[in-house]
């Protein structure tokens, strides 16, 4: 390690909010050309270092070394000029502006009174060449897939020059090919002489690409660890202070009374492009159906109609008897669903609101939280606190708005609103997106006591290792359709794998819709 650069050092970094230590004297070090993993639990304090390091906030103590000279760094702005660049997990681009504009969005160049749009063009894709970015200059982001957004976003940080690249939660609205693509991008970015900060919750993916590793839990320093000698086990254990089950371990769910019904649904996507072509689905009181498929195969769209956020064409959605087909969310809540969505900003809180209210979304028109048109703050609050206590949401504040929360505690919040009724139907959609190891754990074992309540459960997951793991029943979803289920008994990864891809060899619908 002597003989290695460093090139980003942080000694002794404390970071304090009101009633929260969290940064507790951390000391980390990046060395040049190597990738350096930080793992934590949500909450941990990983969110909470990266935004001292890019001058978000300020250190109460401590300082940070920028090639082996301590720094100050005031502001996005400081770090820009220092060389550090951060792609953040959800990605700050303007939907409606090309890639060429993103990317000068803030450090626009000129040729007189006008935008140099051309200079910054012919740029974007000079780097493109030069890091195998592959992206297109003039597309527009809302046309683009979110592994080539994301693509935008490490531009970004290049054409500013950045030498130190921090990467948060990079992988997890990728597709496994697509995160394989970015691997190759990062080994790239290493060869020319970039490092990098890969902040991530999937453990395997933590061993296949970090040269060194830190791991924070509750603010402190937890220790480091050496990914050759690391196993998922063993990092997983450092994270959460304790051993870590990492395959639930269950029984084989007994399909009881049918609770949903969906017939030759058809559904077009936001374009107008159909998206859900003649899907057929049973789902049954105390099992799991799982759905696998490469994101993007109509996963979301059918999610989406049978919970009330997209129109459906034709075809027809029953729950426990009754004809939901377009009724309004807050009809199909009532009749007895729940619903984790993927999208959990967009669709699952009101950003703006207290945690507190954010846990009432879909029942502060019921008592105790209301009568008539007087909202009980006080029960509300009792409610909140309670379930924050059991979900451990941190920071256990319940008077904070969730946009300062980090976004796995955003999904702890959500999670926590929807498992804790008393539900028929349990729609899960990305469940664990952006959770560590622990609370993963936590939420897989939650998920089979709900099934093993009677609750018929409908998974959505882009974690092929989460659909096997739980799943009684796997359907597979490719270009819109359901083209296979198979029992849990039949679903090895290389054959759903094989049906993610398209390929029909072999497929029977085994299963059925039984």
């Amino acid at each position: 390690m002597s003989q290695l650069e460093p090139v980003l050092e942080v000694r002794g970094i404390t970071k304090r909010f009101p009633g929260v230590l969290a940064n507790d004297r951390i000391d980390m070090t990046l060395y040049k050309g190597r990738v350096l993993g930080l793992l934590g639990e949500n909450g941990a304090g990983k969110s909470t270092l990266m935004n001292l390091i890019y001058g978000l906030y300020a250190p109460d103590e401590g300082e940070i070394l920028v090639n082996g000279v301590a720094v100050e760094i005031t502001g996005p702005e400081d770090a820009i000029a220092k060389g550090i660049g951060m792609v953040h997990q959800h990605f700050q681009l303007v939907d409606v502006l090309t890639v060429t504009e993103n990317v000068m969005l803030g450090n626009e160049s000129v040729k007189g009174l006008l935008l140099d749009r051309q200079s910054a063009r012919q740029r974007i894709i000079e780097i493109s060449e030069q890091y195998g970015l592959d992206v297109n200059p003039d597309a527009v982001i809302r046309d683009i897939p979110v592994g080539i957004q994301q693509r935008v976003e490490i531009i970004k940080a290049l054409y500013r020059d950045a030498d130190i690249l921090i990467l948060d939660e990079p992988t997890a609205v990728l597709t496994p090919q697509e995160t394989q693509g970015l691997f190759q991008i990062m080994r790239t970015l290493l060869d020319k002489g970039v490092s990098i900060i890969f902040i991530s919750h999937k453990l395997k993916e933590v061993l296949e690409i970090c040269d060194d590793i830190t791991v924070l839990r509750r603010g402190k320093l937890a220790g480091h660890a050496d990914p050759k000698q690391s196993t998922e086990q063993s990092l997983a254990s450092l994270m959460v202070g304790r051993d870590v089950v990492l395959q639930i371990d269950k029984e084989r769910g007994q399909q009881q009374e049918l609770v949903m019904q969906i017939d030759n649904l058809r559904v077009h996507d936001g374009r107008g492009i159909p998206a859900v072509e003649d899907v057929s689905l049973s789902i049954y009181a105390g099992e799991i159906l799982g759905i696998a498929g490469v994101q993007g195969n109509g996963q979301s769209e059918l999610i989406e109609a049978i919970s009330g956020l997209r129109h459906v064409d034709s075809g027809h959605v029953m729950l426990l008897g009754q004809d939901i087909t377009n009724a309004s969310p807050r009809q199909i809540t009532e009749v007895g669903s729940a619903h984790v969505p993927e999208d959990r900003q967009r669709m699952g809180m009101v950003m703006p609101f207290e945690v507190m209210f954010n846990m009432v979304l879909n029942s502060y028109h019921n008592e105790p939280f209301s009568n008539g048109i007087l909202v009980n703050e006080d029960a509300i609050a009792e409610h909140a606190q309670e379930l924050v206590e059991a979900y451990d949401v941190r920071p256990p504040y319940i008077h904070a708005t969730i946009g300062e929360l980090s976004g796995g505690n955003q999904q702890k919040v959500i999670i926590a609103r929807e498992f804790s009724r008393p539900v028929k139907l349990l729609i899960a959609a990305q469940p664990t997106r952006g959770l560590d190891v622990g609370s993963i754990e936590f939420i897989h074992k939650q998920i089979v006591r709900m099934r093993d309540e009677g609750t018929a459960v409908l998974l959505i997951s882009s974690e092929l290792d989460e659909i096997l793991s739980l799943s009684d029943r796997v359907a597979v979803m490719f270009d819109g359709q359901v083209i296979d289920i198979l029992p849990i008994e039949d679903a090895d990864r290389d054959t759903v794998g094989l049906r993610m891809a398209g390929s029909m060899d072999m497929a029977n619908n085994n299963g059925g819709a039984a």
